[in-house]
């Protein structure tokens, strides 16, 4: 294939995958926003956040902040991936350009494992990766594929199981790192 074919290829899939974008902002303006599903997307956006903000502990939230960021970047992540491949789309939106769920990834995943990172911090962490990654497996998916929010299509929940506990295991590794080097001016 020469340059030229693929640049005229890709275009192609460009303009393609415009109008299918332009199609999915019509349905999500017409079907979606201001439905009562919609409306607990926004509310899962705005309310874990208002608790943990009430509940955390003061001296740790810069270091708690820390791994929720890192929670939030990886689950992005991975959740784009995973819709990209057809393992599972979601239907309701908050934002209609967002390929993922805004709440899950940006709210109730990292909320979560800061919740737990702060509560009993002495606590074996294999247990709180393994509470953590059977309640977002078990509970929390199927929930939202009830609400039919979430549709999985090649997932099975048992596979969430090991990625959600490596996000927690590392989530609690960097809120135990000692070793920032202090800045210096250049």
């Amino acid at each position: 294939m020469d340059r030229d074919q693929a640049i005229r290829l890709n275009d192609a899939n460009v303009e393609q995958i415009e109008r299918l974008l332009h199609q999915k902002v019509q349905i999500w303006a017409e079907h979606i926003v201001l439905t009562p599903l919609w409306w607990l997307g926004v509310a899962l956006s705005i309310v874990p956040w208002i608790v943990w903000y009430c509940i955390r502990e003061r001296q740790c939230t810069d270091r708690i902040l820390y791994a929720g960021l890192f929670v939030m970047c990886l689950s992005l992540m991975l959740d784009i991936v995973g819709d990209q491949f057809g393992y599972w789309h979601y239907r309701y939106n908050v934002l209609p350009l967002v390929p993922t769920y805004f709440p899950w990834d940006l709210t109730l995943m990292p909320v979560t494992v800061m919740l737990l990172l702060q509560y009993k911090p002495g606590a074996n962490p294999l247990l709180k990766a393994l509470f953590f990654s059977l309640l977002t497996s078990y509970a929390a998916e199927p929930f939202f594929a009830w609400l039919q929010v979430y549709q999985i299509a090649d997932w099975r929940y048992s596979y969430s199981v090991p990625v959600q506990f490596a996000i927690y295991l590392l989530a609690h590794y960097l809120t135990r790192r000692y070793q920032f080097q202090p800045l210096e001016r250049i």
